[in-house]
């Protein structure tokens, strides 16, 4: 993927956060957290993140573990 350099006008204390955060090997660097937020934004915007994460699930594991416990609520 070809990236492109966008200026951006960003707040001091939100910009102070993000450095702490780069600082603290959390993220990479600050282009690479804005490019993260970007992306999250956009899917939010679309709605498909929930469909992505969704598609991950294994349906056979997710239905045993939505099984476990309710023996207890069943009738004997």
């Amino acid at each position: 993927m070809s990236t492109h350099k966008v200026a951006v006008s960003i707040d001091r204390e939100l910009l102070e956060q993000l450095d702490w955060w780069v600082a603290e090997k959390k993220l990479g660097s600050r282009s690479q957290a804005i490019q993260i937020a970007v992306q999250e934004m956009l899917a939010r915007l679309r709605g498909d993140r929930l469909s992505r994460e969704c598609a991950k699930l294994d349906p056979a594991v997710e239905g045993s573990m939505a099984e476990e416990g309710l023996e207890d609520f069943r009738s004997p």
